[in-house]
């Protein structure tokens, strides 16, 4: 691959030999890899070249991996594919809550990871962010429902007209929903569209995005009205916006 063209990925970890083992994998298959161990270093490369995707260990020395990507996500919506040491549940649900697009749980394989990257690159890739002088987006781009605009082209949606702030992650699960409405998706079915390689079987991030979409477009989460549960099937999204 021309190094030129290649996608730049920034591994934050303190572990210097799983630093090692990244550079060295990711490297081979074509990426340019920058590591670094702590917080300082990756505020630092983000200022010199902001990456196309963002490895972050959830538990680091001094500021942990929660508080950076807090940091991060008030600025930059770069993929973050979070790493975590314990892989208990309540550390993904976390990460993947505060902002994070993925996740893998320690010890995991380089292929698997590298698959990721690739698939968080791509769609970071192929959804854009507007830039300055970039024409406004005409309605086909655009979905309306209750006081929500999804603007595709833009990747962000308005309610009233003021952005709500969505992840990468819950940006495209909202596309698919809203592009398939009045439609049951089972679990499987959304894993498949939004990634394209297989997950474990008993993968709850499905679930975990739509609560976190629940928390930002439904007037009360507990009782969806847009994004509802069909219970043993999935999920179906009602744009009129009614109670079940």
């Amino acid at each position: 691959m021309n190094s030129l063209n290649a996608d730049r990925i920034l591994v934050v970890d303190d572990d210097p030999a799983l630093r090692d083992l990244l550079a060295e994998y990711l490297t081979l298959n074509g990426l340019i890899v920058e590591t670094v161990s702590d917080g300082v270093a990756m505020r630092r490369a983000c200022a010199q070249v902001m990456p196309d995707a963002i490895v972050l260990d959830l538990m680091l020395p001094g500021e942990d991996g929660l508080s950076l990507m807090r940091e991060l996500r008030t600025h930059s919506r770069v993929p973050i594919l979070m790493l975590s040491a314990r892989g208990e549940e309540i550390d993904r649900v976390v990460g993947l809550e505060v902002g994070a697009d993925d996740y893998l749980a320690k010890p995991f394989s380089p292929r698997e990871l590298l698959a990721r990257l690739h698939a968080l690159v791509r769609r970071a890739r192929s959804d854009p962010s507007p830039t300055a002088g970039t024409p406004s987006p005409g309605p086909a781009e655009q979905r309306q429902f209750g006081p929500f605009v999804l603007d595709l082209a833009a990747h962000r949606l308005l309610r009233n007209g003021k952005e709500e702030h969505l992840t990468g992650a819950e940006f495209d699960l909202l596309c698919l929903l809203v592009e398939r409405p009045n439609r049951v998706l089972s679990r499987d079915h959304l894993v498949d569209l939004l990634k394209g390689f297989d997950r474990d079987p008993f993968d709850r991030s499905i679930d975990i995005r739509v609560t976190r979409l629940r928390r930002k477009i439904e007037a009360n989460p507990g009782t969806p009205a847009y994004i509802r549960t069909v219970r043993g099937q999935g999920y179906l999204f009602n744009p009129r916006g009614e109670q079940a």
